[in-house]
């Protein structure tokens, strides 16, 4: 009935279908097996992509050819770019999504890729022989045979939902668990953990009034993802903030001793960053109010998501606490807000290609990993996509290296460091992160993307055409002059100092309150010249501008990821006896022989791991 696969992508979450789209477009057969074909890269949680850290790693996706960006940008209904107060390392995009729109449009680009092929049933277990993965065993009785598979099951292993006292299995709500996969993982020699999320009510958007909210607009000149021809937003849909208050917090203090957190019911660690209403009151007993976002699901719904207001109290406390809140005092809810529980396997067993160390083309990727959040799991499905593809034509495999990309740092951090927490990801979480920004992704990132074979020629011809650019308004900057006469009163209206001689135009630029934007306006020669660019001149005269004021800064950083990339290039032997090396320390010797680093740079990066016992590897190593 099947014939054997390629590669078999067990979920189509957002890891899954991004592994499954990147596998077959690179020329592996795919198929993609999902419990339900209806909610394909389905938006679990909030209505949104990108965010802090989160909207680079979307632009990265998209640099390097895949689909997350390109998705967003033909859905969304509001676009912000954050951060914009602060320097452009911290400028991060983010979209509101038509939920509905997004999983459709995922499902018609996957069934438009001819080498996916689409299965509905459950995977319980995997066939090993001789140390590989063959393929998996379904619910329905079929043994799929493949050469590789990638494991993106997102909650749904052996998924647990509380609501107040009430718990019942389930992967979302709705939807069954997955059982037997974990099971039989640990058979094979896999250890795996429980972690937890949640997620808020549901609102029905008739039943608000929004005159006693505060309007959240879009943007006033939206950007968007993908470096392609994507459409540019037109209209949008704003959010709406409010406010809880001491009297809701005390509404929901009296559902704490039914709250499946505080009983002890919950055995899963919940994410920091992004606790439950209920765990921000406990935590931060001195605040009197908790800021919510009402964002609203798409073009056409009258569902709302109260983002800020995550819950696993008993559904009458939510609702008479919601009731308290302004401009919610007679909303009706479409589901209340819930916790779910569900296995993942800590990622320090897995390679840098997101491939397991213990079975061979077998890849993990998504939450499974310990990661929470749609970009981070979208990342990792690419990454592991690409990887099981590579491995499988034997060719080199495909690795970011941290000062390369947020996915690089993300991976790092995984297979390094492991999770003791659902993992999201910070701009602080990057030490390069004035090398890792959002604005040049695409040059960072589309001649590997292309070299590959899941970018396209034409994006290369973007990204060259862009750098060519890049060049020629740089060096007419740093060429060209500009006397008092033509700057000066501009000068003095933005409250700067004046010019008393001729001087370049870097030399203006370089002042904190003057924009390129600002210059091609007051200086008519300038005007002319960056007037021929022609397309993409937006993105080329900001990245040119960035390069020339923070020059220093990235010239310095670059410089510091140069020297220590060396550590990264050192291997290290996956079956070195580390116990046999008594002058290291004893944690250093258990953690290495846990995590079997694949480089002295991982090594170096390991928690526990000092400055001496590298120093004992490098002698070691004859270094």
């Amino acid at each position: 009935m099947f014939k054997k696969y390629d590669i078999i992508v067990v979920g189509a979450g957002h890891a899954g279908s991004e592994a499954a789209a990147a596998a077959a477009n690179l020329g592996s057969s795919v198929l993609l097996i999902t419990m339900h074909m209806g909610v394909i890269a389905q938006m679990s949680c909030n209505p949104a992509m990108g965010g802090i850290a989160k909207g680079q790693i979307v632009r990265e996706i998209d640099a390097l050819g895949g689909q997350s960006g390109i998705i967003t940008d033909h859905t969304m209904i509001q676009f912000r770019m954050l951060n914009r107060s602060k320097g452009p390392a911290m400028w991060s995009p983010r979209a509101q999504s038509d939920r509905m729109r997004f999983s459709e449009m995922w499902r018609l680009t996957l069934e438009g890729i001819s080498n996916v092929d689409f299965w509905q049933d459950t995977v319980v277990g995997l066939s090993v022989k001789d140390g590989f993965v063959t393929g998996v065993y379904t619910a329905m009785g079929y043994h799929i045979e493949s050469k590789a598979v990638v494991l993106t099951n997102g909650t749904f292993l052996n998924g647990l939902i509380h609501i107040g006292m009430k718990s019942f299995g389930g992967g979302r709500i709705g939807e069954k668990a997955a059982t037997g996969l974990t099971e039989n993982l640990v058979q094979l020699g896999f250890e795996s953990s429980r972690m937890k999320t949640g997620t808020p009510v549901r609102i029905d958007g008739r039943s608000i009034d929004f005159s006693r909210m505060e309007e959240q607009p879009g943007d006033e000149y939206t950007g968007k993802f993908s470096f392609t021809d994507t459409p540019v937003l037109r209209k949008q849909r704003p959010c709406f903030i409010t406010y809880t208050s001491p009297e809701v917090h005390k509404v929901l203090e009296t559902g704490f001793h039914e709250s499946p957190m505080f009983t002890g019911k919950i055995e899963g660690t919940g994410p920091r960053y992004c606790p439950s209403i209920e765990d921000k009151i406990n935590r931060f007993a001195d605040k009197t109010r908790h800021q919510l976002f009402v964002e609203p699901e798409g073009w056409d719904t009258v569902e709302y998501y109260l983002n800020g207001f995550s819950s696993s109290l008993p559904a009458e406390i939510q609702v008479k606490a919601l009731h308290l809140i302004a401009g919610l005092e007679n909303a009706r809810i479409f589901r209340p807000g819930y916790a779910i529980e569900y296995d993942y396997f800590p990622p320090v067993q897995l390679k840098y290609t997101l491939e397991t160390k213990l079975v061979e083309n077998l890849y993990f990727a998504g939450q499974i990993n310990g990661t929470t959040g749609y970009e981070e799991a979208a990342s990792q499905g690419l990454m592991a996509g690409i990887n099981a593809h590579l491995k499988i034509v034997e060719k080199d495999p495909f690795i970011l290296k941290r000062s390369d990309a947020y996915i690089g740092v993300l991976i790092d951090d995984l297979i390094t460091k492991g999770v003791d927490e659902p993992y999201r990801m910070f701009t602080s979480r990057a030490e390069y992160r004035i090398l890792l920004r959002q604005d040049n992704a695409d040059l960072r990132l589309t001649p590997a993307g292309f070299k590959l074979g899941l970018a396209s020629a034409d994006r290369l011809d973007r990204v060259n055409n862009k750098l060519e650019w890049i060049e020629k308004v740089t060096t007419f900057m740093r060429t060209t002059s500009v006397s008092p006469d033509q700057v000066n009163g501009f000068l003095e209206s933005i409250n700067t100092a004046p010019i008393r001689q001729k001087v370049k135009l870097d030399s203006l630029l370089l002042r904190p309150q003057v924009s390129f934007n600002q210059l091609i306006n007051h200086i008519d020669f300038l005007g002319l010249f960056t007037g021929q660019i022609g397309e993409g001149a937006e993105e080329i005269l900001e990245e040119t501008e960035i390069l020339i004021k923070y020059d220093g800064y990235i010239n310095k950083e670059q410089e510091i990821a140069e020297k220590l990339s060396k550590f990264d290039d050192m291997p290290l032997k996956p079956d070195f006896d580390y116990l046999s090396l008594s002058s290291l320390s004893t944690e250093a010797r258990q953690k290495l022989s846990r995590i079997r680093p694949a480089t002295i740079g991982q090594a170096s990066r390991i928690s526990g791991i000092s400055p001496s016992d590298i120093s004992v590897l490098l002698v070691f190593l004859g270094r």
